[in-house]
């Protein structure tokens, strides 16, 4: 097995601020948030990516997304939440256990998560290749 602090955390082999924990599914509090209730909901099991995902985790793991969106909201009173999936080194994904990371926002706060639009001369193109 590949030596991954997700699943240690969802072991119990680290400790962290769980605030969910299913059959499929655990949620914890990230260790360095980018706003305050920053969580991150994982699969128990270890996944790299979307498509090693099987179908029960998959949709486990977008109902808690679902749930903590709910809980931050009411507890907390975010202006509003980014939900956001790294998928691979060059998308900024550094543990290699698929996370979706639940980020509450406000007004004016520190979180930046923007890119430069391309344009639109290739929409086509593209459209036609994965559609």
């Amino acid at each position: 097995m590949v030596e991954c602090v997700f699943c240690k955390i969802i072991s119990g082999e680290i400790d962290s601020y769980k605030v969910h924990e299913g059959d499929l599914v655990v949620a914890f509090l990230d260790i360095n948030p980018a706003n305050d209730g920053h969580v991150l909901v994982v699969p128990r099991k270890h996944f790299e990516s979307l498509e090693e995902m099987d179908e029960d985790s998959l949709r486990s793991m977008f109902l808690v997304v679902r749930e903590i969106v709910s809980k931050i909201k009411r507890e907390l009173n975010p202006d509003g939440i980014n939900i956001l999936l790294n998928q691979g080194e060059a998308a900024g994904q550094i543990v290699k256990h698929l996370h979706v990371h639940v980020i509450p926002r406000w007004e004016g706060d520190s979180v930046k998560i923007s890119w430069t639009p391309r344009g639109k001369e290739k929409l086509e193109e593209i459209w036609r290749k994965i559609k």
